[in-house]
């Protein structure tokens, strides 16, 4: 049954970019040095250091999300320091303890959309380094947030100026995870204090692109601003067991997406599909869980609706919501990706107005 249902849980349900699978094949027999030390990955980095608007950014290839940001935090933390992070952040939420297996505490602020404010960071160091015995509590180390974050939400260039401001104020560095980097660059083009690429490098310590969600087969690209976190990173991603003896694999990809816009096109895509989507919405009536402008959508449907719709269609019920009318209600998540096709996304959006 599942083979004739049209998937929107999630935007990695495909393999990888058709562009991308022709690249690998090509690439196949080619003998290159291992462990990301070849041309193809030497020309991925040289890309996305003219994307960043910045010569001197470190990028290092990793193989997922997780091993990302367990590798960049553990390797920036000391023994006694902890990572600010959003109640729902993706080290908080779903990664199984990954930051905890490392010795280090995630410590979470209340969010409502995603995000973090400036104000909230500054009062929990404030909080921390104001008090009498502060050696007694986890110090916070480090600050980590997500663009786009796991409820679609946006940061602004502002916002992102303000948390930037705070993290100098306390000496910690501001990392951001970038799953689905691409989806909130594209966009972040339609608003007036969008993010681009060069501000996150100038704003941020080190961040990362996401491949997997953003149409590679799989790999993250880690993007290291400050001078301070360079030094011996590589030893890091081995002890770590991110290190691909393969490594030219993931600079094919990350060539392949970077070297004529490749990524860029996906990703507005994507957004596009999304737009469709939030549309039908909108006629309908519906309100939206959470303002999110990029892949993801969050419209609060009757359960009814809900009921008809997966007939056809395969996403996730997010949260309950209060009744309308009589009716119980509940927040979905509808999950557009680089491969969703017009036709299905149309063809949602109808039965979305038909409901």
């Amino acid at each position: 049954m599942e083979a004739t249902m049209i998937h929107f849980e999630c935007d990695y349900t495909e393999g990888a970019h058709p562009r991308i699978l022709a690249r690998l094949l090509e690439t196949n027999e080619e003998q290159t040095s291992g462990y990301g030390e070849d041309a193809h990955c030497a020309a991925a980095v040289a890309f996305i250091r003219k994307r960043c608007a910045d010569p001197d950014v470190d990028v290092h290839f990793i193989s997922g999300g997780t091993q990302t940001n367990l590798t960049a935090i553990a390797s920036i933390l000391r023994p006694h320091q902890g990572v600010i992070s959003s109640v729902v952040g993706h080290v908080e939420e779903h990664e199984t303890g990954a930051i905890e297996a490392t010795g280090h505490k995630v410590l979470t602020l209340p969010s409502d959309d995603g995000k973090i404010s400036a104000d909230q960071v500054d009062g929990l160091c404030e909080s921390h380094f104001g008090r009498s015995g502060p050696e007694h509590m986890v110090q916070p180390g480090m600050v980590y947030i997500s663009h786009p974050t796991e409820n679609g939400t946006l940061y602004t260039k502002p916002e992102l100026t303000a948390l930037r401001q705070k993290c100098d104020k306390w000496r910690i560095p501001l990392y951001m995870d970038g799953a689905r980097l691409g989806y909130g660059l594209a966009a972040a083009r339609n608003e007036a204090q969008g993010l681009t690429l060069p501000d996150i490098a100038a704003l941020c310590d080190l961040f990362y692109i996401g491949g997997t969600k953003v149409g590679a087969m799989f790999g993250e690209a880690l993007v290291i601003v400050n001078e301070k976190y360079k030094k011996d990173f590589r030893y890091h991603i081995k002890q770590r067991g991110a290190m691909l003896a393969k490594g030219r694999m993931l600079g094919i990809q990350f060539e392949t997406l970077f070297e004529d816009g490749l990524y860029d096109a996906i990703s507005a895509h994507a957004v596009a599909m999304a737009d469709l989507i939030r549309e039908a919405c909108a006629d309908k009536g519906y309100t939206l869980l959470y303002d999110a402008l990029a892949n993801q959508v969050f419209p609060v449907f009757p359960v009814s609706v809900i009921q008809q719709l997966t007939q056809k269609y395969i996403f996730f019920t997010w949260a309950k919501a209060a009744d309308k009318d009589g009716q119980p209600q509940a927040a979905v998540r509808l999950c557009t990706s680089w491969a969703t096709k017009e036709e299905h996304a149309r063809q949602l959006a109808e039965d979305i107005r038909k409901a």
